[in-house]
């Protein structure tokens, strides 16, 4: 997982975003955003990929394609995160970019913080919202599904239409009555201790 504490040095105020990348190019994207003091998130999962004579643990994408960056909306700033090599566009309509809410970054980077398993999940827009109740994860929010005896909180980037997804007891959820679209801060996860 790869982030810096550099506030961007944009005069409004900063906002998550999606950019785009070329295939196989979220980590150069992240890595020349980083060089250029843009605050970015690339999440990622550790898997062991086995060959016959050997074993390696390696760093994928958690969503391919895409790496995440704070930043205010300024022309500036937009033609600095464009004419970076790999990336593409950054996320939202024909006539101005879209931010995602900070608490959908804060559930993900809570989830691999907390070392619980998580993989890639196909992305759901029904289902049953839940929050967790106690444990490493508690506070945040997601779809509650059900497989086999255990059941399964999905966490959602509604721009990117993805979703990853741990495995949770039962117990420790609590369906939650609120509307999607107003969210509580994540107990823990702020601005200033990103």
């Amino acid at each position: 997982m790869h982030f810096i504490d550099h506030t961007p040095q944009a005069s409004g105020r900063p906002r998550w975003y999606a950019i785009q990348t070329r295939s196989n190019f979220e980590k150069a994207v992240d890595r020349e955003l980083r060089s250029k003091e843009i605050h970015c998130y690339l999440p990622v999962l550790q898997e062991v990929h086995r060959w016959k004579d050997r074993e390696k643990l390696i760093e994928r994408p958690l969503f391919p394609g895409y790496v995440f960056a704070s930043f205010a909306d300024e022309r500036a700033v937009r033609l600095q995160v464009m004419c970076t090599n790999g990336a593409v566009r950054i996320l939202g309509g024909a006539t101005a970019i879209e931010p995602i809410p900070e608490w959908e970054i804060a559930n993900v980077r809570r989830l691999l913080a907390s070392g619980e398993g998580a993989f890639a999940h196909p992305y759901l827009r029904e289902g049953c919202r839940a929050r967790v109740k106690r444990g490493p994860l508690k506070g945040v929010e997601g779809i509650l599904e059900r497989f086999s005896s255990r059941a399964r909180l999905v966490l959602s980037i509604e721009l990117l239409s993805r979703s990853v997804a741990t495995e949770i007891e039962i117990r420790d959820v609590e369906p939650v009555a609120q509307s999607w679209q107003s969210r509580p801060e994540v107990p823990g996860l702020s601005l200033a201790n990103r």
